[in-house]
């Protein structure tokens, strides 16, 4: 399974997607993943769970605040 091509290509265009739409820097590089968490497909994923957790900590916390918008009331 650490070899599956199939499995590494799933993950690849999962990376991409996260890399494309996530804050810079929440995912770490291929090779850093490798010595952080280790070279294999399960490893690759959970950097890649890791980096989405964290963004949604982020946006929740950016969220969070953010002061409320200001109430226009017309009468």
């Amino acid at each position: 399974m650490k070899n599956d091509p199939e499995g590494r290509a799933a993950l690849r265009l999962i990376r991409e997607t996260v890399e494309e739409h996530c804050p810079p820097g929440v995912l770490p590089s291929e090779e850093a993943v490798n010595g952080i968490y280790g070279p294999g497909l399960i490893d690759e994923a959970e950097a890649i769970a890791a980096a989405i957790v964290a963004t949604v900590e982020r946006l929740q916390l950016r969220a969070a605040t953010k002061p409320p918008a200001p109430n226009i009331a017309h009468k």
